[in-house]
């Protein structure tokens, strides 16, 4: 990959728009779920949160889909997220709509429950909400089996959130269900350990999600966009060796099939039962700044303070960082998800897009071209240079300096603010410090911060 410039229209695929059934996307860029802290402990947006979006949108992305953005103030995943959770939300996000709009994009808000799954645990709830009641294999935070009842509030939840983003006037909606979060604590069996008709068989681990699609097309109505992130496969064996491998890309498939009957107008494939994961984020394992960070969390979950010790403890670290990062020795970062888009694109009939670090025009155009995907969705490549799409438009195949795919964004962000923390792409400390907080000056791109 080189970042040598060609011809302009070097890469028509990658700029051509991309049509949903009722919302046209400029070019096959998204923007993925990432985000940093900015917000208000109680789930309000900032001036912050805007300076964000809009950084990516003037970037030259074709839609940002939003960060992680709770339903219920109980399904968090790190506290400082804005929400979308009461009616008293709808003029922020009527605003930061607009504003990602004026500067190019669509805007597309991620709803989200976190389930047993969080990354830093709420002062509000301390037990999270699942499918199962055994604690999450990473952290160990513990969480209650929903009721029937808990099951239908939190339907509803997603529902009445979907009814404010449309009544934000956003540009469309990205269910939550991948990742170890909440929907995917449903749809896998090595989670989901019910009885009842909410678990067992794929049709009843898929109820839960379908009931949630279904709830939300009767608030927003057939012609508001809504597309659905899946994890396509669960891969256990790449984090705990022991683990079941749980859900098959047979049977994600099959999911997928279900949602587009059910009312989806687009799919985002992703991988991975737990987050982090080997293969999201593919890539490197960050000891030093996960040993720097890590400490934030000590007190939350059962498993914890073992894992601070691992990540301090040689040569055990450097073992899980090789364990860590064998998937992505083995299948590489970029494109990492494809194969998996490729199969489920083959089986439904509306545009699908893949996560998995893609930063190279021609490896995103080629993907395309292909019938891998529809488009592509970009995270760590972005932080690292918001204007990524605009340096494609311009003939570039990669950015001058690319992203390392180190992950310390990913984990500098629990304690800092979310940005490109490898110092190796800044000719000093001082100007990465500028070019993280610039997100606090109205967010200009790395070209404008002096």
């Amino acid at each position: 990959m080189s970042s040598e410039k060609t011809n302009g229209a070097a890469w028509p695929a990658i700029f051509q728009p991309l049509q949903f059934r009722n919302l046209e996307v400029k070019n096959r860029l998204f923007r993925s779920s990432i985000s940093g802290r900015f917000d208000n402990y109680d789930g309000s947006g900032t001036e912050v949160r805007v300076a964000w979006d809009v950084k990516f949108a003037r970037g030259g992305i074709g839609a940002v889909i939003s960060s992680n953005t709770p339903v219920h103030p109980r399904g968090l995943i790190v506290p400082n997220y804005s929400h979308l959770d009461s009616d008293d939300k709808v003029p922020f996000y009527v605003e930061l709509g607009k504003r990602v709009r004026e500067a190019g994009a669509k805007y597309i808000v991620q709803l989200a429950f976190s389930g047993r799954q969080r990354d830093i645990p709420s002062v509000v709830y301390d037990k999270g909400l699942s499918s199962t009641d055994k604690p999450d294999p990473i952290h160990g935070f513990p969480c209650e089996r929903m009721t029937r009842a808990q099951i239908a509030e939190i339907v509803d939840a997603f529902a009445q959130a979907a009814r404010r983003a449309r009544e934000a006037e956003l540009d469309g909606i990205e269910i939550h269900g991948c990742n170890g979060y909440l929907i995917t604590q449903f749809l896998s069996p090595a989670i989901n350990d019910r009885t009842d008709e909410y678990g067992g068989s794929l049709e009843n681990r898929a109820r839960f999600p379908l009931e949630v699609v279904r709830a939300m097309r009767k608030e927003i109505g057939d012609d508001f966009h809504l597309q659905f992130k899946i994890s396509a496969i669960d891969d256990g064996k790449a984090l705990f060796p022991w683990a079941k491998e749980g859900t098959t890309l047979e049977e994600s498939i099959q999911v997928c099939k279900w949602l587009v009957e059910a009312g989806v107008d687009g799919l985002h494939i992703s991988s991975g039962f737990v987050f982090p994961h080997p293969r999201n984020p593919a890539g490197s394992f960050p000891l030093a700044d996960v040993i720097r960070s890590y400490d934030t969390m000590l007190s939350s979950g059962k498993n914890t303070f073992r894992n601070y010790l691992m990540f301090r403890t040689p040569p055990v670290n450097k073992g899980f960082a090789l364990l860590w990062e064998r998937r992505a020795r083995k299948l590489g970062v970029e494109g990492i998800n494809l194969e998996l888009a490729r199969a489920i694109k083959r089986e439904v009939d509306v545009p699908v897009l893949c996560a998995g670090g893609f930063q190279s025009a021609s490896v995103i155009a080629r993907a395309i071209e292909s019938g891998g995907a529809d488009g592509v969705t970009i995270g760590r490549p972005l932080i690292a240079n918001p204007d990524l799409p605009n340096l494609f438009q311009q003939g570039h195949d990669r950015a001058p300096k690319p992203c390392t795919y180190c992950n310390k964004c990913l984990i500098n962000f629990v304690e800092s603010p979310l940005g490109c923390y490898e110092q190796s792409r800044y000719s000093s400390r001082e100007e990465m410090v500028r070019h993280i907080m610039s997100v606090y000056e109205g967010a200009p791109l790395p070209s404008e911060v002096k």
